[in-house]
């Protein structure tokens, strides 16, 4: 199993094998994220072979911060990210540093 935690809150899980690494990052399935955890970020960015990012703000649990930009996913990827990945990956979701995945 694999698992995102923020301050010993487990923020997303999933199956190890149900996870995406792209460029180093897990992404988790969308269904495996805790949207209460996620708020949407108003940051554009536009990865070169990946296509238009979302970015979220994730709220810490154990102090209610709001942490800016530490999750991401592609809500609707090039087609060749696709090929290039291997896999469909629209809207998995990665986590920043902050946030411990471990799998």
């Amino acid at each position: 199993m694999a698992t995102a935690t923020l301050n010993g809150t487990v923020i997303a899980e999933a199956p190890a094998e149900d996870i995406i690494h792209i460029e180093g990052n897990a992404y988790f399935p969308p269904s495996s994220v805790k949207a209460e955890f996620l708020e949407n970020s108003p940051t554009p960015y536009t990865c070169p072979w990946k296509g238009e990012c979302q970015y979220f703000s994730v709220k810490d649990p154990a102090s209610g911060e709001l942490l800016q930009d530490r999750a991401w996913s592609y809500p609707t990827p090039y087609p060749t990210a696709f090929d290039r990945v291997g896999k469909d990956f629209s809207n998995y979701v990665a986590f920043w540093k902050d946030v411990q995945v471990t799998e």
